[in-house]
């Protein structure tokens, strides 16, 4: 009875070997994709500076004040450094001065933080994936590595070590990249989120310019 528990314990584990290397590859993949990603990211942000938003929230605070709303619209294009950045400042462009638009306004950040909380949840995801996949990798050909080494099959021990080790460097390299990009992302997500809070409070406020 025990030998067929162990048999089925070790088929299922063997049956997870092709599975877990492909999962790592495109984990490995995505970590690469997500570090492009965050290259052009970055770099769209390389031209930030708090004089220029300040300057583009004023304007747009005028030309609210003035009823011309596109052109408030226009004036802030430019300092959003993403899609979705520039989603917000559209909306708050066109509710800032309305008749009760701070719940508006509110629920607008509270959507663009939370749409950055769920791209951050991709890399942090990973965080914790890569080294799982690694071990899991490192373990799996273990069992046919001792096999191998108690029938004098040296060919079978080498081969499943070198899978072995090899997984488990991809898998510390997707956790320690992921980890990085996560790291660097918090920070730029939270000086977007605190340049759009910033921007908010002038248009609301003209007193904030000052």
């Amino acid at each position: 009875m025990n030998d067929d528990i162990y048999d089925v314990i070790f088929d299922a584990a063997a049956a997870l070997e092709v599975p877990v290397l492909v999962v790592t590859l495109l984990a490995l993949a995505a970590v690469v994709v997500e570090v492009g990603a965050y290259l052009v990211e970055s770099r769209r942000r390389w031209r930030r500076r708090l004089p220029d938003v300040t300057r583009a929230a004023a304007e747009a605070r005028a030309a609210i004040e003035a009823d011309d709303r596109a052109t408030a619209g226009r004036v802030l294009e430019p300092i959003g450094w993403s899609v979705s950045m520039s989603h917000t400042l559209a909306v708050l462009a066109e509710e800032a001065g309305r008749e009760s638009s701070e719940p508006r306004i509110a629920k607008e950040l509270a959507d663009f933080d939370f749409g950055c909380q769920r791209r951050l949840a991709r890399t942090r995801l990973l965080v914790r994936v890569g080294p799982a996949l690694g071990l899991m990798g490192t373990l799996i050909p273990l069992s046919p590595a001792l096999e191998g080494l108690a029938a004098g099959d040296v060919a079978t021990l080498t081969d499943n070590l070198r899978v072995a080790f090899s997984i488990t460097v991809l898998g510390l390299l997707i956790g320690a990249g992921a980890f990085a990009i996560s790291l660097a992302r918090d920070r730029i997500y939270g000086q977007d989120y605190s340049d759009l809070e910033y921007v908010a409070a002038i248009l609301t406020d003209p007193g904030a310019a000052a």
